[in-house]
């Protein structure tokens, strides 16, 4: 398979009702499954695993509001429902259903920049190009 360019900003993104909102310049993806041990009285090991629900936490670095989003008021602390989009070079990651659990901001008064964004997402695709 052929590589066919590095992800850049503008490749990792968060959209909100199919606009996208602003760029994310690296991010950070985790999946966790809330599974359960099925024990049975006298054996020394589980005689099952049975699957909870998937729970996807996403560290953002360094997101930047678009400039439509800024000029329509947008708000990093009123976020909610949002998707985070990733294209990779065969194929787009999207994680849906998101709610931010942790912000940090960093910098200039007025700037739309923020350093650090936790996500929480309910959902995750993806999509071949």
């Amino acid at each position: 398979m052929e590589v066919s360019g590095f992800p850049t900003s503008s490749d990792i993104y968060l959209e909100v009702d199919g606009k996208k909102v602003a760029v994310v310049q690296s991010y950070t993806a985790r999946a966790s499954k809330t599974s359960q041990t099925v024990e049975a009285f006298g054996e020394r090991e589980p005689v099952a695993i049975i699957p909870g629900q998937n729970t996807y936490t996403l560290q953002l670095q360094r997101l930047y509001a678009t400039d439509e989003a800024i000029s329509d008021g947008l708000n990093f602390y009123d976020l909610e429902d949002f998707s985070l989009v990733i294209c990779k070079p065969d194929r787009k990651v999207i994680y849906s259903g998101c709610q931010w659990s942790d912000i940090s901001e960093e910098g200039q008064i007025g700037a739309m920049v923020l350093e650090s964004v936790t996500v929480l997402a309910s959902k995750r695709i993806e999509v071949t190009a």
